[in-house]
């Protein structure tokens, strides 16, 4: 697989310099100062293309092209903003980038409440503690019936939290869980100056009343008017799943299982119809198994995300070391690597080491972490290649 870094642009620490050196090959990035639901213009796109190309790298994958709310819920403006995505691609596929990453998850992007969990050897990892999280939903979004969303064994550890948690438990909640995981990868909670859980609110009542059916067919419906683009330009668009992969704040969520995957795959039948096989994602949810889940999805997966997470009791979970966790990434490789070689490839969130945590780099994305992530990574597709080349001694 081609060794990728997920790059932030101009404005992040880490540079492109510092990635040539340590083996990075392509580069995922986005616009990401260009709001969700505007046009990407050619001009917008081939500076950017042409900055990374000045390093002798290659924008491999553009992650994201952010899919708009008023699309996932239907909203009066969604065909205008399907025709502008249309646009972005179309102009994508000018520039000759081939491959999109987006996602499909309402309101909320990936979720967690520590992000920095510590671990027995000194450094951090990202963390999701279910009662945190139903805390946050209860007590601090004060969402109508949320308490039907949780089990006996949950609402008794709320009601504990609650018991304890000051006003500084509640403002670091609201942190990790809106201001700092969504923000910069979502800019409807980006800039500053607004009350974080009151626009939280507001964003939710937007999906009042949409089911998973709904929210279903209104995937279909935009995979359908951006196919003939991807055809025109060859451009894989390639679906994240959910993370974590269930339902969360009474949102319907569609990419959490092979059975979601698999009714994506077939509800638009074209082979630019595709997946980024996020093992993170779906490491994440106890009901997943990867090894087959890949088998299943090699040939329709367009770009790899390789991390790994533990499942804890109580539907708690921590993001694991990259040779370790219940994805077993180097199965996983094996099964790319014989079946759909040359994808596309990041490393995905890796544990806070040797300081990143005060670098001000975005949570999960560190320097050291990830660099010792993709080392570790490049060892396993080093002895895969070596498996399937026969040049076992």
């Amino acid at each position: 697989m081609e060794k990728d870094w997920r790059w932030f642009g101009r404005k992040d620490r880490i540079t492109l310099p510092m990635l040539r050196q340590i083996g990075v090959e392509g580069i995922v990035t986005a616009l990401h100062d260009v709001p969700i639901g505007e046009v990407w213009t050619v001009a917008q796109i081939s500076e950017v293309k042409d900055f990374i190309e000045s390093f002798s790298l290659h924008w491999s994958v553009v992650e994201s092209l952010p899919v708009s709310e008023v699309i996932k819920y239907a909203g009066p403006d969604r065909d205008v903003l399907i025709e502008n995505y249309r646009k972005s691609l179309t102009n994508l596929g000018k520039c000759g980038i081939r491959t999109v990453c987006y996602n499909f998850m309402p309101v909320i992007d990936w979720i967690r409440t520590d992000l920095e969990y510590p671990s027995p050897d000194g450094s951090t990892s990202l963390y999701f503690d279910m009662a945190e999280f139903a805390y946050f939903d209860i007590y601090i979004l004060e969402r109508k019936d949320a308490r039907k969303s949780y089990s006996a064994d949950v609402l008794r550890r709320v009601e504990n939290l609650a018991a304890r948690f000051t006003e500084k438990d509640r403002a670091r909640l609201v942190d990790v869980i809106i201001t700092k995981t969504q923000g910069f990868v979502n800019s409807n909670f980006a800039g500053t100056g607004f009350d974080p859980v009151a626009l939280f609110r507001d964003m939710l009542k937007l999906f009042e009343g949409i089911t998973k059916d709904q929210l279903r067919e209104n995937l279909r419906y935009f995979l359908a008017a951006v196919m003939p683009v991807c055809d025109e330009y060859g451009i894989d668009l390639c679906i994240h799943p959910d993370d974590p992969p269930m339902p969360v704040l009474g949102l319907p969520r569609i990419v959490t299982s092979a059975e979601d995957i698999d009714w994506i795959l077939k509800a638009v039948d074209n082979p630019h119809n595709g997946l980024t096989f996020c093992a993170g994602s779906l490491s994440s949810g106890a009901h997943n198994d990867l090894v087959p889940m890949a088998k299943k999805f090699a040939k329709r997966t367009r770009f790899v995300h390789l991390r790994s997470c533990d499942v804890l009791p109580g539907g708690n979970f921590v993001e694991a070391s990259h040779t370790a966790g219940r994805a077993h990434l180097v199965e996983l490789i094996r099964i790319f690597e014989k079946t759909n070689p040359m994808l596309p490839m990041r490393v995905d969130h890796a544990k806070t080491i040797l300081g990143d945590g005060d670098r001000g780099y975005n949570p999960g994305y560190g320097f050291y972490g990830r660099m010792l992530a993709l080392g570790q990574v490049d060892g396993m597709m080093a002895a895969v290649r070596n498996e399937l080349e026969k040049k076992i001694i």
